[in-house]
């Protein structure tokens, strides 16, 4: 069985994967704002915990640029980053930006979770990174592709779990200096 882990405020680095604008109308396993709105909390929390944020686009010129809900939060980030892997590993620009966070946990978020958020999970346990995928901040087109995706992973050894739940790992203490300022994302 898998080692349960906790996401660590001080190793985690936050990946945006192609939440673009032709993508995110196809998305059916939730609703789109709902997981567009974990997102933001999850991009929320990590400005205010200084948690460096990390976002790509898949093949922009087909599929669009990054979600307009999405951009303000994501100001000052770094991205997009635009691939044309499946896997965010697998891009160079992405590898590099990702070891210069020198984090060790990776919490991915975003589309489509059973292609390039799950393959980009895969990548980074084969090279000893921790990565974490929150349920409520991932997509795909069909419940069976994501149903299948987040078992997988949870074989694999990837952290499966909630936005709240990461965000109050990353917290982890009500007497955090920080925590009343979190919670205002939370609720």
């Amino acid at each position: 069985m898998a080692e349960a882990r906790l996401a660590e405020c001080s190793t985690t680095a936050l990946v945006v994967i192609d939440v673009q604008e032709k993508m995110v109308p196809a998305i059916t396993t939730r609703p789109p704002d709902q997981i567009l709105g974990s997102i933001e909390r999850l991009i929320g929390a990590a400005r205010i915990l200084d948690i460096p944020v990390i976002y790509t686009e898949q093949n922009p010129r087909g599929l669009g640029p990054t979600d307009a809900r999405l951009r303000p939060a994501l100001d000052g980030a770094e991205g997009p980053l635009v691939k044309s892997t499946c896997s965010c590993w697998r891009d160079e620009g992405f590898r590099n930006a990702l070891k210069r966070t020198e984090r060790e946990h990776v919490i991915l978020c975003g589309l489509e979770c059973h292609v390039c958020v799950a393959q980009t999970a895969l990548d980074l346990l084969r090279v000893d990174y921790l990565p974490f995928v929150p349920v409520d901040a991932v997509g795909s087109r069909t419940s069976m592709d994501m149903e299948a995706a987040l078992e997988r992973l949870r074989r694999a050894g990837v952290q499966v779990s909630t936005t709240e739940a990461l965000i109050f790992e990353l917290v982890e203490r009500c007497d955090h200096p920080k925590f009343r300022e979190v919670l205002r994302i939370i609720k």
